[in-house]
């Protein structure tokens, strides 16, 4: 298993530190608003390096769910987001969080993301984070200020080893509005707790601590929480690529500061989503949720299997002209695997062979797609040994092929009558009244497919809508 490290910037060979259990950790959402596919493309790919791991090691997986202390500022400027949510929405804070929350795990879900093993609330734990900055400050890594505790970057020379930017180059947000703490000595100090105080003095959620009442900053949950649950060296760290000259980057002052021992062996850091081109924004009106993806019609899953095209580590742009391609695709992985009559107890060796190490060099999903097309297409493997490797290819690519497979020759005969009636209008060139039938089935679910051979229609064939 090779795997790209944003820490080294080279490709290399991965293992769990204690050859067993492989240790990883998910930033998870800040829930203040619903997910949208951005998000959902994100911890896919998560759900790809984990069960390709699972395949040699056991997984613990950690995620941790924002609900306290995240600004509208990646770094420490702007409103709380939770605050800003519950505005938005009209309901409390909590409300807010748990609303939110509950819809992100139902979104992941339908694109068949498992659960990680850990889900951690950043609200539930107060006491680790506090115990984390109490031993910062014990170790002389921190200053404080009227508005808050702050991590002086300073007290770390290798603060900059995973962005590699010029810390004289750091500038907060890097825009002219910005407005810190005047009394903070480092542009790029990082906030550990907040006082209720100024801006924070009406902040809703606030808990006492040894230096007075206040909330966590954004960063020091993720520390608290994966070193509450994995130990102080973590194997794999995941999150988007905007968080590696801010949030991560603190994550691994803070941290290893406090053990002094290394926090991340391996960060994985995930590509935008554009849509049509663009940066997903309220403006453009292109924020579109799984929701969204469902009420135009279209499986979740379609949207899993789109993400398999583009590699995790480049951008991806959405289109709905690539889902609508990327579903006929899905149609006809189902379709094909539909004929298998039986599953043999072994898979192809080589094809197996080389759709895993497809996925052992960097998760190259892209490659192992064009395998698994490969093998549906050759005359020269079985029928059964072609369905047990795809059932193991399967087991990575979570699209539900074989439950799906079964869904295609099961039609309603309510289905089947409309079909024939648009057949023999067909046949009687009342198009128009054959076109109104074809979109009823549609509305059903179903898709009628008119099969040609040598130009000629052969025969009406109807799948269930993917």
């Amino acid at each position: 298993m090779r795997l790209y490290n944003t820490l080294t910037h080279t490709i290399s060979e991965f293992e769990p530190l204690d050859g067993k259990i492989v240790k990883m950790y998910a930033c998870g959402p800040t829930v203040y608003d619903y997910a949208h596919i951005g998000h959902l493309r994100k911890y896919i790919g998560d759900d790809i390096l984990r069960r390709t791991l699972e395949r040699e090691w056991e997984v613990k997986h950690v995620m941790n769910i924002t609900d306290v202390g995240h600004l509208t500022s990646d770094a420490d400027y702007g409103e709380d987001k939770m605050e800003k949510g519950a505005k938005k929405f009209g309901k409390t804070v909590l409300e807010v969080a748990r609303l939110f929350e509950d819809d992100f795990l139902k979104s992941i879900a339908l694109v068949n993301v498992l659960k990680p093993t850990v889900i951690a609330r950043a609200t539930e734990h107060i006491e680790d984070q506090v115990a984390l900055i109490e031993e910062l400050v014990s170790k002389g890594f921190t200053y404080k200020t009227p508005q808050a505790i702050y991590f002086n970057v300073a007290k770390f020379p290798d603060y900059t080893k995973l962005s590699r930017q010029d810390l004289d180059d750091k500038i907060v947000g890097a825009r002219q509005e910005v407005v810190v703490d005047s009394q903070k000595k480092n542009a790029a100090d990082f906030a550990l707790w907040f006082f209720t105080t100024g801006k924070f003095a009406n902040h809703v959620l606030r808990w006492d601590s040894p230096w007075g009442e206040g909330f966590p900053g954004w960063h020091i949950e993720c520390s608290a929480m994966a070193m509450r649950y994995l130990g102080p060296t973590i194997d794999i760290h995941t999150g988007g690529v905007d968080h590696i000259s801010v949030h991560h980057t603190n994550e691994i002052a803070q941290s290893e500061c406090a053990t002094g021992q290394e926090f991340v062996r391996f960060f994985i850091h995930h590509e935008f989503l554009r849509v049509d081109g663009e940066k997903m924004s309220k403006s453009l009106g292109n924020i579109y949720t799984v929701k969204d993806l469902k009420d135009k019609g279209f499986s979740p899953l379609a949207f899993r299997y789109l993400t398999f095209q583009t590699h995790y580590r480049a951008e991806m742009n959405f289109t709905w002209e690539a889902l609508e391609a990327a579903t006929n695709a899905l149609t006809k992985i189902y379709e094909a695997v539909s004929v298998f009559t039986e599953i043999h107890k072994d898979a192809d060796i080589e094809y197996e062979r080389d759709f895993f190490e497809a996925l052992g060099q960097d998760l190259n999903m892209p490659k192992a797609l064009s395998i698994l097309w490969d093998l549906l297409r050759t005359p020269k493997v079985a029928l059964s040994h072609k369905a047990a490797t795809i059932r193991e290819m399967d087991k990575v690519l979570g699209l539900d092929i074989f439950e799906n497979a079964k869904l295609m020759n099961i039609i309603p005969p309510r289905v089947l009558k409309l079909a024939e009636d648009r057949d023999f209008l067909r046949h009687n060139r009342q198009y128009t009244q054959a076109d109104h039938l074809r979109n009823r089935i549609e509305k059903m679910g179903y898709v009628v497919k008119d099969e040609l051979i040598e130009g000629k229609k052969k025969k009406t064939i109807i799948v269930k809508k993917i």
